[in-house]
């Protein structure tokens, strides 16, 4: 993924194991981890990153597949986009197949991983919603042996963020066994960057709907109180029906939670959002709607 050789004096380590990549980050305190590189050697080529030190992390075995763990999936950081978009993966967990389908072309899918979308943190990360609305929970290693478990919403809002000498193991996702739906606006037709991004799930066990809107701020947002207010209106006992006038308030609801309105003037008049942002929101409520329409129908 880069057309630059590491630079005279540049070391490169390729652990075979987690604890022994974090021991390597660990003695090298300026070295970066690497794995797809989809991001990090954009930054390099482009000449704003120069690492003085490189963490490769391709060839530990651990962290390239997942697991059944008490209902739950444990998904190595290692998994690629690719491997994630495969029928076997989407009959798992549907809505981060999706979001890895839809990640860009084929050379950015079978390089990128898991754990590199999360890393990054880059708001139009596809992956990132899906996992904000699956709530799930990130088990990260660090020196000696020690792992510790992160919400991965904590993460992304910079609420705790990795220490030193620390890595991306896991990702620990609940498995529903319900409807999940990911979608998104790209400026052009095909893979790209979103524009925005919606991820929503079922949960009928708790008889709760989970939404997650991404690229349109620098986390996924999560529109709560929207979220409550369609969970009592569909009848779980039943069919799951919903009218369609809920599904397109559920839209606007969530698209309003997401892109308020501007703050009123002294004079108590409210100012009217720029014809971009009025754009961009009512493209997050097509999204929203269209979202929970599929996971209902």
């Amino acid at each position: 993924m880069t057309t630059h050789a590491p630079q005279a004096g540049q070391a490169v380590t390729l652990p075979t194991t987690l604890d022994e990549a974090v021991a390597a980050l660990a003695a090298m305190p300026t070295a970066v981890p690497v794995a797809g590189g989809t991001d990090l050697m954009a930054a390099v080529n482009s000449g704003q990153l120069r690492p003085a030190a490189l963490v490769g992390l391709g060839r530990i075995s651990e962290i390239r597949g997942w697991q059944y763990q008490d209902g739950h999936a444990l998904l190595g950081a290692g998994l690629t986009l690719a491997r994630m978009g495969r029928p076997d993966f989407a009959a798992l967990i549907p809505a981060l197949a999706a979001a890895a389908r839809a990640a860009g072309p084929p050379h950015i899918r079978n390089a990128g991983t898991l754990g590199g979308n999360i890393a990054s943190a880059a708001p139009t990360g596809d992956a990132l919603p899906v996992l904000a609305a699956l709530e799930a929970t990130l088990i990260v290693a660090g020196p000696g042996g020690a792992r510790r478990e992160v919400p991965v919403s904590h993460l992304l809002a910079g609420v705790e963020m990795l220490g030193a000498g620390e890595l991306i193991g896991f990702v620990r996702v609940p498995l529903l066994h319900a409807p999940q739906v990911f979608l998104k606006a790209t400026g052009r037709t095909g893979p790209g960057r979103a524009l925005a991004s919606v991820a929503l799930v079922l949960d009928p066990a708790r008889r709760g709907v989970r939404c997650a809107v991404g690229a349109i701020a620098p986390m996924p947002l999560r529109p709560l109180e929207a979220e409550q207010w369609v969970a009592q209106l569909i009848d779980w006992d039943n069919d799951r029906a919903l009218v369609p006038e809920a599904l397109s308030a559920f839209g606007e609801y969530v698209a309003a939670a997401c892109i308020p309105d501007p703050a009123p003037e002294a004079d108590g008049t409210v100012p009217s959002l720029p014809p971009a942002v009025l754009h961009l929101r009512r493209t997050v409520a097509a999204l929203a709607r269209r979202a929970l329409g599929r996971a209902l129908s």
